[in-house]
């Protein structure tokens, strides 16, 4: 409807390219990583529960994710207007462990710009289709053919302001309506007319970006804190990954986002929507490296069964186990590692070897079970598998860098792989060619914490289908993780699940998710604290996501730069392109 006429122009090109491209100059400006940083040590048993007097944290400049910018773009114009195929951006450099944080360091590009201009053509013509327009409008124009600049103002000032997560300036409401007016009255359309307001209003730095903005804290003279806005989209982002809501914007606009009972009373009300759910899925997606999954692929001649359709079951199985324990169950997160509750689809009934029904249905393995707890799950098992075989050491890989956080060195470039990978046929198990592998003086040290765990995963081949020999041969799943012997799979998941890292890495991990950048030695006070109020109320994720939201650190700003010449810059960029001739 619009592709013609659409801000796909030599003018929109203008000012797209050249405000992404300064908010990306502001990226760089504003988040180099801190120097002396290190990585986080699990979280010490500490004498008071009491957060830091001095607790703070670094303000940052990210790039919305696709599925945070669709479900921002969801809420705002209906949850019809997602269009999934067209919204690929760019993905982001893991750091510490997190997408997430990676987005504070992003750079945009021309191709990258281009795509956020084919989304808000798509965006633009399915809102402002005849069906959805009726239910999205709140006006009617005085004629479907010519401008209306009062309803066109009360439409983008709405949108507006759940896109920008902020209210609109005049001004700039004004500038908006007039580009409507004016398409409106060039192509005879008021619809089309708002289509190109709503095209520039998607492909806006103010929408693009998530600007965080900060003021002096009048409870502590001499500090800074988040503005109100920027509290409620560092919330919500954290909480739902998506924009704030109407509710959320409401508090930030009478300033009870800002007073203690205010922000609790709000915290309270996102941890109950059901739009929590999405944002959860979205951290543990994140946190698990789940982003690697949609290249997985199995060798077909050895793993048949295994398809397209199994890693996008494999996928949903956990988040659905983890949705059910964590969020509708509220149990304790270490039991995720011994828990035998899960969910079944018809396709992943064949790689477990049960029967199952038409759709997805809650199962318990039965006790005597090798399957126990979400590492025995397909998504982890084939997801830290070769493609024609398992690998314990891409298993305790994963189990020391993803669940302890726990950095594991790259094998050096000259390592010999070839026991491994064109095995001695006198070695019969993985452990076998393993242990003459760590003979190799150069390769013990890093196998030493790796393979102990990842053998113990060895009954699950590279798809994640039991078995109890490797050829006739039959498997040794012995191991320890640092000093606790286990016999089998189910031994190494209560060592998990007793491992003191690996909860101070859930700590870790959400405190970083939620307020966007990297921890370093500054936050190690913080996330003790964190780490002590998670184990005093039974490691129950809610109550952890409620601890960092309503901590200090959260909205207390540790600046470095001037807090204001990011924005201003991308600001700036963005007015001088929209008049560009």
């Amino acid at each position: 409807m619009y592709g013609k006429f659409s801000l796909v122009s030599h003018k929109s090109r203008l000012f797209c390219g050249a405000a992404v491209a300064l908010a990306a100059i502001a990226l760089a400006s504003c988040s180099a990583p801190p120097k002396g940083t290190a990585a986080a040590k699990p979280a010490t048993k500490v004498a008071s529960v009491k957060e830091p007097e001095d607790a703070a944290t670094q303000r940052h400049l990210h790039l919305l994710t696709s599925a945070q910018y669709l479900n921002t773009v969801s809420y705002a114009l209906g949850p019809d207007v997602r269009p999934e195929a067209e919204a690929r951006f760019a993905p982001t450099v893991r750091t510490d462990g997190l997408l997430q944080v990676g987005t504070s360091k992003a750079g945009v590009n021309d191709t990258q710009v281009e795509v956020f201009q084919k989304v808000a053509v798509a965006v633009a013509t399915t809102a402002m289709d005849p069906v959805r327009r009726k239910f999205l409008m709140p006006c009617t124009p005085k004629d479907e053919k010519a401008a209306d600049a009062a309803c066109a103002s009360q439409f983008i000032t709405r949108v507006g302001k759940l896109m920008f997560r902020r209210p609109l300036p005049a001004d700039k409401v004004a500038e908006l309506v007039n580009q409507a007016n004016a398409s409106a009255d060039r192509l005879q359309d008021f619809y089309a007319g708002l289509g190109v307001a709503i095209e520039a209003i998607l492909v806006s730095p103010k929408t693009l970006f998530v600007a965080e903005s900060v003021e002096p804290d009048p409870a502590h003279p001499g500090h800074l804190r988040l503005d109100a806005y920027s509290l409620a989209s560092r919330l919500s982002f954290f909480l739902w990954n998506s924009g704030p809501d109407e509710a959320v914007l409401k508090a930030a606009e009478t300033g009870e986002i800002q007073t203690p009972k205010g922000r609790a009373k709000l915290v309270e009300m996102m941890l109950a929507s059901p739009r929590l759910e999405a944002g959860m899925r979205a951290f543990f997606d994140d946190m698990l490296g789940f982003d690697e999954l949609s290249a997985l692929a199995k060798d077909a001649t050895v793993y048949p069964a295994f398809t397209g359709a199994t890693v996008e079951d494999a996928h949903e199985q956990t988040l659905r186990t983890m949705v059910d324990q964590l969020l509708v169950k509220n149990r304790d997160y270490r039991d995720l590692f011994t828990s035998r509750e899960t969910f079944l689809s018809p396709v992943l009934g064949a790689l477990y070897n049960l029967p199952t029904s038409s759709d997805w249905t809650a199962y318990t393995f039965p006790d005597g079970s090798p399957r126990t707890g979400f590492l025995t799950q397909i998504s982890f098992l084939a997801g830290h598998s070769h493609p024609g075989r398992s690998s314990p050491t891409l298993r305790g890989k994963a189990l020391r860098e993803i669940l302890m956080c726990q950095p594991v060195p790259r094998p050096p470039a000259n390592v010999d792989f070839s026991i491994v990978e064109n095995p001695n046929p006198n070695l019969h198990t993985a452990r076998d060619r393993l242990e003459l592998h760590r003979k190799n003086p150069v390769c013990a040290g890093c196998h030493k914490i790796t393979d102990p765990m990842g053998l113990a995963l060895e009954n699950f081949d590279g798809a994640g289908q039991y078995r109890d020999n490797e050829k006739g041969w039959k498997i040794d799943t012995s191991g320890a993780l640092d000093g606790k012997a286990f016999n089998d799979v189910i031994g190494l998941g209560q060592a998990m699940h007793d491992h003191p890292a690996v909860t101070s890495c859930m700590v870790k991990r959400v405190f970083a998710y939620g307020t966007g950048g990297s921890t370093d030695n500054q936050d190690q006070e913080e996330l003790a604290y964190y780490g002590a109020r998670f184990a005093e109320q039974g490691y129950r994720l809610k109550d952890l996501l409620r601890t960092v939201a309503l901590s200090q650190a959260f909205s207390t700003i540790r600046e470095s730069a001037p807090a204001e010449q990011p924005v201003k810059a991308a600001e700036a960029a963005s007015s001088d392109a929209i008049n560009a001739k």
